[in-house]
């Protein structure tokens, strides 16, 4: 009984922590707020010209058409992506990459890591003691279109006289990588600041839909705390985010993709908000600006994929933006582990069954030990019945004889239910895992359902279209209890026949990759029981 109480409870708890998972989403660090503090005179000078990201950008209505009116636009081909750099302030009109479609259709478009209506919002803009430089100024550039291969490198410069500052930025960009580089320079000629801020920007629609749970956007940032971010669309619109000191990184991303700002000092603001749908981010940093006295400073920009080899070649720690929470130390060598077998395979499918399998051999001698417990447990249902009945209410006398039971028969009453207990940790794991690999995103398994043109498992990162795998798992599940030993108590059996009923509900929804992670977890479970059973019963 006690056994079974236990195995209890760890099924309910995995059933609230799948729940919550469903039905929530994950608490977020409180984003640190920039304090007012007693600042010398340099620095008030500083903080009188330079204001909040948010009214330091003219009327959005206007951006675009000052930028398409003034600029020309330069393309940037290479085998990752196809940009669009405006010569008007070097503003990034589109960024679409060749990798990646919006959705399954055979028509889709490549992902657009800008957007339209984000062109208002200024990406890639530069912003100097408040002043939009693409709008206020007078731009020129040197280069041309850039076709990238291999290992190429290109750069494009652009040239401005922006209120009495002469601005130079040199863009480099890596025809292997997502990477951009940045290298300012700043001369004041004529501008009466001496002291002042440099902002680099960036800004992008939504990567995903509001509604969204599993996938959020959400602005990040990274720094001595470690990983923080923000994905209350309500907070983000209304009050926005503000980080300061030694950052390394602010990004806007999604289980998926990122934009991100790595600035070539750490000593910086970050600031984050939504405005318009637009979500914005920038990095601020303070700057003396004498007279005649060049100034140099960088930047670096990542708009791609959640890839940790190609984010781990990026300066700044930037591969710390994949991050699976409590389970991330379980659920990156599982993501290693996925990614070993589909070379060979080449079926992302294939490769989380086979991954199935790897685990299941690992936890072998566990289950089998905590079947044998169960079947011990049972034996012993009838012995412990009569003590119960025996001694009545008095529990000491009970407990000792039950204790003295399990050890005349060598039985261990946790035994049943502490190999469920290792494991939890490795589902939870790999479910983080196959829910924000990007790998995994538009990963075709069986894309027509057998014997038809009815399109199925063509996305593992989305939802069964056909609920027949959530459907298979929830009957695997029942057979699966069905076949386990069990207490004599008529509740508690009840109980635990709802839950496959339970978790067929809360997988509806799942990505179809986890789904069937699960479907194939529980297949392999019941022919290990079979075999068990087979044993025992010799």
């Amino acid at each position: 009984m006690e056994n079974k109480r236990v195995i209890l409870a760890v099924a309910l708890s995995f059933v609230v922590l799948l729940g919550w998972q469903y039905l929530f989403p994950q608490p977020q660090q409180p984003a640190p707020v920039q304090q007012e503090q007693t600042v010398n005179q340099d620095q008030a000078v500083q903080t009188q010209t330079a204001g909040p990201v948010s009214d330091q950008l003219p009327d959005p209505a206007t951006t675009a058409a000052i930028v398409s009116a003034k600029g020309t636009k330069l393309t940037v081909e290479t085998p990752l992506y196809s940009a669009v750099i405006n010569s008007q302030g070097g503003l990034l009109e589109n960024f679409m990459l060749k990798k990646f479609k919006a959705t399954i259709d055979a028509d889709s478009p490549d992902v657009d890591m800008v957007g339209t209506n984000a062109l208002n919002k200024a990406p890639m803009g530069l912003i100097i003691n408040g002043i939009a430089t693409w709008a206020n100024g007078v731009w020129g550039y040197e280069g041309k279109n850039l076709n990238l291969e291999g290992d190429k490198l290109g750069t494009l410069i652009f040239r401005g006289d922006v209120e009495g500052f002469r601005i130079e930025r040199r863009l480099t960009f890596h025809a292997d990588n997502y990477l951009i580089d940045e290298d300012v320079r700043i001369i004041n000629m004529s501008n009466p600041s001496g002291m002042g801020r440099l902002a680099f920007t960036t800004a992008t629609k939504s990567l995903t839909s509001e509604k969204d749970t599993y996938n959020p956007t959400r602005i990040a940032w990274f720094g001595p705390e470690g990983l923080s971010e923000e994905k209350d669309r309500d907070d983000l619109r209304e009050t926005g985010v503000t980080a300061s000191g030694d950052i390394d990184w602010a990004a806007i991303d999604s289980n998926y993709f990122i934009l991100a700002l790595v600035p070539g000092s750490n000593d910086v603001t970050m600031k984050g908000k939504v405005q318009d749908d637009i979500f914005r981010i920038a990095a601020e940093q303070n700057v003396s600006f004498d007279k005649n006295i060049e100034r140099r400073l960088s930047c670096s920009y990542y708009f791609g994929p959640m890839d940790a080899a190609l984010m781990a070649k990026v300066p700044g720690n930037l591969e710390k933006a994949i991050d699976f929470g409590w389970f991330d130390i379980i659920a990156k060598p599982l993501v290693v582990a996925l990614e070993w077998f589909n070379q060979y395979v080449n079926n992302y499918g294939i490769s989380i069954i086979l991954l199935t399998i790897a685990i299941k051999i690992l936890f072998w001698p566990l289950s089998h030990k905590s079947y044998k417990s169960m079947e011990q447990m049972k034996r012993l249902q009838p012995m412990m019945a009569k003590l119960r009945e025996k001694h009545g209410n008095d529990k000491e006398a009970l407990n000792k004889e039950m204790m003295q039971l399990y050890k005349t028969y060598k039985v261990n009453p946790a035994g049943g239910c502490l190999p469920m207990v290792l494991q939890i940790p490795v589902f939870f794991g790999l479910y983080k895992a196959l829910m924000g690999t990007v790998a995994l995103r538009h990963a075709d398994f069986i894309h027509y359902l057998p014997f038809s043109d009815i399109v199925w498992l063509a996305d593992l990162s989305a939802k069964d279209p056909l609920y027949i795998t959530p459907i298979i798992m929830g009957a695997t599940m029942f057979l699966q209890q069905k076949m386990t030993p069990s207490a004599g108590d008529p509740t508690q059996q009840k109980i635990m026949m709802l839950l496959p009923l339970v978790f067929t509900f809360m997988f509806l929804n799942f990505p179809s990759g986890l789904v069937v992670y699960w479907m194939v977890n529980n297949i392999l479970s019941i022919a290990q029981q079979w075999l068990m059973i087979r044993k025992v019963k010799n």
